[in-house]
This record gives structure tokens, sequence and C-alpha cells, in this order.
């Protein structure tokens, strides 16, 4: 569609008629002409406000990006391989978090997909962003969905975030500079930054309503304890305290009520929705097994619920506790070789305080690493992890160094402590060391010799204590010899080294899965896999290492049957290996556990409850011989 088509159908919607655009289109398009008096024939240029207002508004942001920041990234790395960006916007419509290759930013930031970028309808017209805080609903605007010429070539997808008082507090967006033709391409996005949000406002109100009680809710009691779609707190009284959008939403259905009136659900008491009194649903915790929990919505609906206990308020009296070190330990991997060297290397340099790098493909378990070799240190501060490939690079030594009280227009009149300092008596992890800006690597080069901090803006440096840790999927030699990462910041950070090997050749992987497949399953449903099924999953490369299979599970957890996981409830990859490996269910079943026990045929007939000779002789009926 070209520019003089799109401004006339928009004069169509505004003259009423039915172009075939989604009715929240036509809607917006109309305010847009309305209500903000916007010209279609007039292209506006993308909005960047300046870094004062940046400053303001993400100070605004801050605690909600405090909290969101671990499911953002996460996002992020879902969808980066599609070539999405991310942005999170406050309720203005100014992106105060943003997520995206460096290497397009001349090119994000001219299409406004960038840090401090204004997405607001009065300013953008129709876009994700606007929609979403006109609306509050999840939603996808699509190519030529966009009001004004310029932004015709993305596709966006968002959806909001509430507070716990159930007010709009930002929007969650992720987009493309440009995009398959079908609209409809962009439904599994939608899903994935739904699902994102509500784990967000669940972190959100875990955090704020530490001392009340806080109801989970699910339709499936399959999904209660892995991924509720509901939460309310309440307090002593019975009265709602605070809610996910969720949670509204559930609330307002059962009296028939509007969710976007919070102050007809908060402060409310909780029977007053739910056929049950206060104790009864304090009572539905893990000590029954999910199926139990049932509970009966005053609308005449069923759902199933997930009590969680209220933190005391009263200070207990310190009790000794065993040492952390063996449970840490034990957490690395399963018994063999490699990782029980990683073990011994681990048990030395834990307490030595030297600086550690630890190298890796993405999705090896680097930062799991670095916490054990914090927990095994007995360091009393805490774990603060740092990534540095994922902080702007204009806001990189403010968020790292602080900033002093009034160091620029817009900061705090108290100044605030930056991530060194959050980390003071404790271990600094900086994860992607090599992405840090090369002016950013001469200021924290100085903090690690000195043992002194000085804030943006400040003239007095505070004295620093912690252990630094770090860690690269890139060579950091190869940077340095290209002149992209400063010699002696390298030699700063690897007084040791630890190393940790791709999935594909670790000699534990049937541990690694047997913990996966505890972690993803629930109480009363255990989590297992049918021999072909863990077959295929001995036999792929795992490209994306831990974190590919640690996905690859909990995906067949949600698709499997009475918590079997068979060949098509894995994802694609994995299931469309089935044909190649050819073999039918007895043979995968019998080679799935002598893999397992990495060729041990004693260790293999005890698995199954046979003797030696038994097994020998299927083998060499099904035509297997002893796995190497």
């Amino acid at each position: 569609m070209d520019f003089a088509d799109h401004v006339k159908e928009i004069e169509r919607v505004g003259q009423g008629s039915n172009t075939g655009r989604d009715a929240i289109v036509v809607e917006s398009w109309r305010r847009c002409l309305d209500t903000y008096q916007l010209d279609p024939a007039q292209a506006r240029e993308a909005v960047i406000v300046s870094q004062t207002r940046l400053r303001e508004h993400r100070q605004q942001a801050e605690d909600l990006v405090h909290i969101a920041r671990s499911g953002l990234e996460r996002l992020y790395r879902q969808v980066a391989e599609q070539n999405y960006v991310l942005l999170l916007s406050d309720r203005q419509g100014v992106t105060v978090e943003f997520l995206g290759d460096p290497s397009f930013n001349n090119n994000l930031r001219k299409a406004g997909l960038y840090l401090g970028s204004e997405w607001a309808e009065p300013r953008a017209g129709t876009c994700a962003v606007g929609a979403c805080i006109a609306t509050g609903e999840a939603l996808t605007i699509h190519q030529t969905d966009h009001f004004d010429i310029t932004h015709t070539p993305l596709s966006c997808t968002a959806a909001p975030i509430y507070d716990t008082q159930g007010t709009l507090a930002a929007v969650l967006d992720i987009s493309l500079l440009s995009s398959p033709i079908l609209k409809a391409s962009q439904n599994m996005a939608r899903h994935l930054v739904s699902s994102t949000v509500r784990r967000i406002e669940l972190a959100n109100l875990m955090a704020s309503s530490r001392h009340d009680l806080v109801l989970r809710f699910a339709g499936a009691p399959e999904f209660l304890d892995v991924d509720p779609e509901a939460a309310i707190s309440v307090d002593g009284a019975g009265r709602i305290t605070g809610m996910t959008h969720g949670g509204a939403r559930l609330l307002a259905a059962s009296r028939g009520l509007d969710w976007r009136r919070p102050e007809l659900l908060i402060a409310q008491p909780v029977t007053d929705f739910f056929e049950a009194g206060l104790d009864e649903l304090a009572s539905l915790t893990r000590a029954s097994l999910p199926q139990n929990r049932r509970i009966a919505v005053r609308d005449g609906s069923t759902l199933y619920a997930h009590a969680i206990e209220p933190q005391q308020r009263t200070v207990s009296v310190p009790v000794a506790r065993p040492s952390r070190q063996q449970p840490a330990m034990s957490s690395l991997g399963g018994n063999v070789p490699a990782v029980d060297e990683l073990r011994r290397k681990v048990t030395k340099l834990a307490s030595s305080r030297l600086p550690i790098l630890i190298q890796g493909e993405t999705g090896t378990g680097k930062e799991y690493l670095a916490r054990i070799v914090h927990t095994v240190s007995g360091l009393s501060g805490r774990f603060v992890a740092v990534n540095c490939a994922a902080i702007p690079e204009q806001l990189i030594e403010s968020e790292l160094f602080g900033h002093a009280p009034g160091a620029f227009t817009g900061a705090l009149a108290k100044g605030r402590k930056g991530l060194v300092e959050e980390a003071q008596g404790g271990t600094l992890f900086l994860d992607e060391i090599g992405d840090m800006p090369y002016a950013a690597q001469s200021r924290l080069l100085r903090v690690l010799a000195e043992g002194e901090v000085l804030p943006v803006g400040g003239s007095v440096p505070r004295r620093v204590d912690f252990r630094v840790l770090s860690a690269s999927h890139r060579s950091l030699v190869d940077m340095v010899a290209a002149g992209a990462f400063r010699e002696d910041l390298y030699y700063r950070l690897n007084a040791a080294v630890l190393t940790l090997p791709p999935l594909c050749e670790r000699e534990d992987l049937p541990w690694l899965l047997e913990q996966l497949l505890e972690k993803h399953g629930t109480e009363g449903r255990p989590l297992r896999l049918s021999g072909a099924a863990r077959l295929l999953v001995l036999h792929y490369a795992w490209p994306g290492n831990i974190r590919e299979l640690d996905n690859a599970i909990a995906f067949a957890a949600a698709l499997c049957d009475d918590g079997l996981v068979e060949v098509t409830d894995l994802p694609d990859q994995l299931s469309g290996m089935s044909a190649i490996l050819g073999e039918d269910s007895h043979q995968a079943d019998l080679r799935a556990v002598l893999l397992t026990c990495k060729g041990n045929v004693s260790e293999a007939a005890r698995r199954l409850g046979i003797d030696r000779t038994t097994l020998h002789r299927r083998m060499r009926r099904l035509g297997i011989d002893r796995p190497h």
C-alpha cells in the first residue's frame, strides 16, 4: 500500500466506512483523527526524548524495572534470534528499558525502537504501545495498521503491565523493523509478551505482599504451581490488598463488575468473590495435591488455588545452619571426572578472593556457576549480577558506579548507589564482560586497582570491598588482540579461569536431564520421559546448551499428559529426529537405559530388574550394541 492509499483508507474510516481492519485499529485511527486532531498526510519522525527527561522517566519506573529485569532478559533471549527488539514503556509511553542488537542501533533509533522513544498515541498515532495504553489490552499493530506512514514497515506487539492496585503501570512491547506479511504471524509474539507480563505482575505482587496471604489461581491443576493465571493478596482481616491483572479480571467476572474500576475490588472482603472463608482459602497450600485444591467462585465456576502463607513480621532467633557448601557443590553436575575436577577447582578458588573469569558458550550456566562460587565462598554480602550487554551504553556508568546528589538535571536529590556499591562485602558478577564499552572498562579497572568508586558527578571517592567474577561467551584474548578490550583489565579479571563445556560434550547429560525433569514436575505429578523421547533428548546436539534443554523440558511438561513426555510432546527440532533414528519403542527404551547408564550393562540390568544374560540376549535380538 502506498502513501496516498494509506491516507485515503484512514479518511474513509474517519467517515464511518468499514475497510476490514481490526476493531482495535479502527478505534485508534478515529481517536487520532477526532481526539488528537492528527493529520494522516503529515509524516512525523520518531521522537526520542532528551537525556534529562529520560532520566526522570527511568527514575520513576526504577522499582518496576528492577523487578521486571530478569523477565525482560528471558523474553529477549527467546526472540532475539528472530530480530525482535524489546521495549518497556512507562504509562506515558516513554521507553525506559530497551534490549536490541547493537549493530542495528542507527536503524532502530531512526524507527523509534530505542531507549527514550515516545509512543503515546497523541504523539505517534496508532501504534502498539499507544493503543495498549488507551485500551488496556494486549494487541498487535502490524505494518499498515499504524496511523503514521513513517511506522508502516514495523510490526509491534504489546501487552499492559498493571500494578498491584489495578492501575496501568507500563507496557511491554516487542517489535520488528520488517516482518512477515501476515498479521497472524505475530500471534506467538503476543502469547510470549502476555506470558512475560503475567510473570512480572506476579513477581511484583509477591514482592509487595510479603506479610499478606497470596492466592494463586489456575483453571487446571497442572498449571497451578507452574504458571498461575491470576493472583491476589489478602490481609489478616480477609480483605483484598493487591492483585495481578488476571486477578482483577477474575474478581470482576465473579460479581459482574468492570475490571477497569479497581476501587470496586481493592479492600473488599475476599468472601464476596469466593464460596469460602479466609481459613479455608489459607489452607489451600502445597500440603495437599493440586487437584484437591479446588475452590468455588461466586459466578458458579470452579478454579484451583494455591495459598502462600505470609511471612512473619516478628524477628526469629537465629539458629545454627548446616554448611551451604555441600548442597551447592552437589548441584554442579553428576559424578563424572570433568565435573569432579570442576568441583575441586571451585572448592579451592571460592575462598581465595581471586578474580575468576568463567568462559563457556551461551546457555552453559555461567551465572549459575558464579552463584555457586559466591555461596561456597561464605561472603556475607550480596551476589549482584550485571548483564553488561543489556544496559544501554549511555547509562552503564551511572548504573555501575552510581551518581552524586544533583549530578545532573533530574538526578535524585540524595544521589544513588551503583551496582558496584550494592555488592559491598559480597560478589559482583559481570556477565558478558566483553560487551562493556571501552570507556566503562577504564573506570572499572580503576575501581579494581584502587578499591574506590567515584560516582558520576562526584568528587569524593568511596571505599569498596567486593569479590569480582566475570563471564563471557566471546574470546577476550581475541578481543584484546583486536583492541576491543583493555589488556590490563583482562589480566585483572582472569587471575583464575573456569571453563564450562557445551552440553553436547558433558558426560553427565543424563544427570542434568533428571534434575530438569524434577524441576518441571509438580507435587503429585512427577515428570518422566518415554524411552523414545529420552533417546531423542540424549542424541540431540543441543546448540542452545542447558538453557535450550531447560526450555525443551518446560515445553514438554506443558504439553504432556499425566506427566509422561512422549516424542510428540517435545519441540519440533527434536521430534523431527524420530524418523532419522528409525527405532521401535522396545529398541528406544532399551537404548535409552543403556545411554543413561553410560553403557554399563550390569547397571542397566539392575535398573531393568533382569540379569545380565537376559539383557545381552535382548540386546542381540534388537540389534543393539553397547554404547560407548
